[in-house]
């Protein structure tokens, strides 16, 4: 078990240290805003169907209306 494990480990360093794997990290880091320019460039534009679909629920003031006052700042006068 103890072999194996220090295979993968190596072959882990030994992929992220490789001249390849370099190599194409720079190119992606130099190039973010190309590669995000021609991946967004095909993106469809949605039309905005949420119009009126929230309404407003005013049942909380129609159920205090009915309450007595609360008097919550009036237990600090005595």
């Amino acid at each position: 078990m103890l072999v194996l494990t220090i295979i993968f480990i190596y072959s882990v360093f030994d992929y992220y240290f490789s001249n390849k794997n370099i190599e194409t990290k720079n190119y992606n880091r130099s190039n973010l805003d190309k590669i995000l320019k021609d991946k967004i460039s095909g993106l469809k534009v949605l039309d905005n169907d949420t119009n009126d679909v929230i309404e407003f629920n005013n049942s909380l003031q129609i159920q205090t209306n009915g309450e007595k006052k609360r008097n919550f700042w009036e237990l600090f006068k005595r």
